[in-house]
């Protein structure tokens, strides 16, 4: 469950087990690399494509939870980099879903006792 939540929501699962200051520092530090992203352009993978990079993008993308749902409900960031700068944004948003994704981790370390606080 803490798994699940982490990943949904950064830094949830360090919220759940009662580690506020933890999951604030996730919470906004993702949050913000995500929203630097889209305020750059950056590009939102898509799942249907065949090239080994672009599923590595979706990977991390993904990686973000709601998130990523939310960029693509509401059509946020760009299907292809279209200004030079929207490269670094596309880094941003993939960095962003895997320090989500090592959070969630690190979350249900702490809950099943394998890492202590």
């Amino acid at each position: 469950m803490v798994l699940l939540a982490g990943w949904l929501i950064p830094g949830a699962g360090h919220f759940l087990l009662k580690k506020p200051i933890r999951g604030a520092l996730l919470l906004v530090s993702i949050v913000s690399m995500f929203a630097i992203g889209i305020g750059l352009e950056g590009k939102i993978y898509t799942p249907n494509t065949g090239d080994l990079l672009d599923i590595l993008g979706f990977a991390g993308d993904l990686g973000s939870g709601l998130l990523y749902v939310c960029a693509r409900m509401f059509d946020w960031g760009h299907a292809s980099v279209q200004i030079a700068v929207a490269d670094y944004g596309t880094k941003f948003l993939v960095v962003a879903g895997l320090l989500n994704l090592i959070a969630a981790v690190d979350a249900h370390s702490l809950a099943n006792g394998r890492k202590a606080s």
